[in-house]
């Protein structure tokens, strides 16, 4: 299923560059800046090769972007294959940098946490009752999954999900209208990118908060 998830995921981020509302977010967010960073992270179906936070905000959000991939509801509901965007990223960025290489079999274990992680909490905690959208949970497991991916142990996991829980997440208000925006395709890819984000700060010894 983990593996099917995945391809059914770069579908849609193939799909998606079909489409200039979304690639003209792609690349890096500062105009001027290398699209070719050395052992940077690739974007699927681009030339891109950039940060893994960068590359995280890339391919999640061309996975996102037609709101075609998973869905999960519950309590709250949510897109667990927005994590995968960031796992690939960091993965990659391990590989091409040297650092060591990550196996399809580790990443698809990684997929599985992951829905696990936003799925499991979805069950019984409805985020969007109080006004919050629910990419706080993608922040959450794709923070946890790329700690991990890193070689933190559960010491350095739990403090990275503690960070990402204190960031809370945005309202939900470009969700609904009267202001429904571009900004629902690309959430996800925001949410993504601030997990990796601070997952790295996690294991430079960044401490978290009970």
């Amino acid at each position: 299923a983990a593996w099917r998830c995945l391809l059914d995921s770069l579908g849609c981020a193939a799909l998606s560059l079909r489409h200039p509302a979304c690639t003209r977010l792609l690349g890096p967010f500062v105009p001027g800046q290398s699209e070719a960073v050395p052992g940077g992270a690739r974007v699927p179906g681009t030339a891109l090769s950039l940060d893994p936070i960068q590359a995280a905000f890339n391919t999640s959000t061309l996975i996102r972007w037609l709101d075609y991939n998973d869905t999960w509801l519950a309590a709250e509901w949510g897109h667990p294959s927005d994590n995968i965007g960031s796992l690939l990223a960091v993965a990659d960025h391990l590989g091409r940098s040297g650092q060591r290489q990550v196996t399809v079999r580790e990443l698809l274990s990684l997929v599985i946490r992951a829905y696990e992680i936003q799925g499991v909490i979805a069950i019984e905690n409805s985020f969007n009752r109080v006004g919050f959208d629910h990419v706080i949970l993608v922040k959450l497991a794709t923070c946890c999954t790329v700690a991990a991916l890193l070689g933190g142990d559960a010491e350095v996991v739990a403090a990275a999900a503690s960070q990402a829980l204190v960031d809370a997440g945005p309202l939900r208000t470009y969700r609904h209208a009267p202001n429904t925006g571009s900004r629902k395709s690309w959430a996800a890819g925001d949410a993504a990118a601030r997990g990796v984000q601070l997952a790295y700060l996690t294991m430079r010894g960044e401490p978290g908060y009970p």
